[in-house]
């Protein structure tokens, strides 16, 4: 009678199922960090450019400040009762634009500065020019220190767009110095007039400084107009352009033309004045046009920026769930482990239909048997050898 061999438990197979899982995450840790990088080098994109409209916000402020500041000087060296409503109006805008946006841009400290020095300004005309020009001289410098801090801190002065960067230095810095220097270009050739005949040389050489000082900076903007609208794709910057932009050129050719004393010496101050006027009203209405199409590639670019993090935020976690979905797969589709007890081997159960029958099988049969009858029984005598002499 074989006896049935001892069973021995089956070994859980957990590093074949844990293996996949820990593949997953392995997989899963990189496209995470990846996905965060790029979200947050978007992000950091996306900051520059509403920096940069703070920016444009904050030049759009300001341009009326130079423009009352520049005919508040005319007034003064002229003799005329200053224009301090249209300058106070001004600089309330301003106030606020910086009260709101100044401390992002960090120019708080320098737009107190400048307003302490408009507020100085006397109500009414200086009785000596020369020192009236002298004093709004100094405020003028300040205010054109103030246009280039915001485009620094705006990150203007460092915009990667061929379009935006060269409409930024034209109306963040070529076009206020350019008014500011033909507003004293106009004033020192009134103030000529009025010197003695011994001082006139000497002030031709300073004209002409200022002559320089104001058409380098009108050319400029004239030659970044003309690249911009060039290369530009937007037809309606062209079509509202155009036309001022004409004008502020036969303006600043005139100023050119104007400004120089002719065979006897004297300068038509007039006609100077009014080029100097034709050019200022054609960089008032151009300025506007300009801060607009800077802010609207600004705004294209945000979008873009926008779609760029809606993107990688969506396909990192597309990869994520992707490989969250294989692993959840192949740790389905693995063989689970049966904890059960098994048959140790050349002990394994018989198959259906074996000829072989198991233990069990012949106990039960033998069980099952009937009992032999008292008499039918197994006789010791019945099988005695044969005994030929019995």
């Amino acid at each position: 009678m074989t006896v049935p061999a001892p069973r021995v438990r089956r070994r859980p197979r957990t590093r074949g199922r844990l293996l996949p899982l820990l593949l997953s995450i392995a997989l899963l840790l990189p496209v995470a960090l990846l996905t965060v990088q790029a979200h947050r080098l978007v992000d950091a994109d996306r900051e520059v450019v509403e920096r940069e409209r703070l920016g444009v916000e904050y030049l759009r402020a300001l341009a009326p400040v130079t423009e009352a500041l520049v005919n508040a000087q005319s007034a003064a060296v002229a003799r005329r009762p200053l224009p301090r409503q249209v300058l106070e109006q001004a600089i309330e805008q301003v106030a606020a634009v910086d009260a709101r946006i100044g401390g992002e841009l960090r120019t708080g400290e320098r737009w107190a500065g400048v307003r302490a020095k408009l507020e100085a300004l006397p109500e009414r005309s200086l009785t000596d020019p020369e020192a009236a020009f002298a004093a709004y001289r100094e405020v003028t410098d300040l205010l054109l220190a103030l246009h280039t801090k915001v485009r620094e801190s705006s990150g203007l002065i460092r915009d990667a767009g061929a379009d935006s960067h060269f409409l930024q230095d034209g109306v963040g810095e070529e076009m206020p110095e350019a008014l500011v220097a033909a507003g004293r270009l106009t004033d020192l050739a009134m103030l000529i007039e009025r010197r003695a005949a011994t001082e006139q040389l000497r002030s031709f050489g300073e004209l002409a400084a200022h002559r320089v000082a104001a058409l380098q900076p009108a050319n400029d903007l004239v030659n970044n107009l003309r690249a911009v609208m060039d290369s530009s794709e937007s037809a309606d910057l062209g079509a509202n352009v155009l036309s001022s932009f004409d004008a502020y050129q036969r303006g600043v050719e005139a100023m050119a033309l104007t400004s120089q004393p002719d065979q006897t010496g004297k300068l038509d101050v007039v006609r100077l004045t009014g080029a100097r006027l034709e050019a200022q009203e054609a960089a008032k209405q151009l300025q506007p046009v300009l801060l607009d199409e800077i802010d609207r590639l600004l705004a294209e670019r945000l979008d873009e920026l926008n779609r760029d993090n809606l993107l990688v935020l969506g396909a990192g976690g597309l990869a994520g769930l992707l490989l969250i979905a294989l692993a959840v797969t192949i740790w389905m589709s693995h063989p689970r482990d049966n904890p059960g007890i098994v048959d140790a081997p050349g002990n394994e159960p018989e198959r259906a239909g074996s000829d072989r029958p198991s233990g069990s099988h012949w106990e039960q049969m033998a069980a099952q048997r009937p009992p032999v009858p008292v008499g039918q029984g197994h006789d010791p005598d019945r099988w005695r050898p044969f005994d030929a002499a019995r």
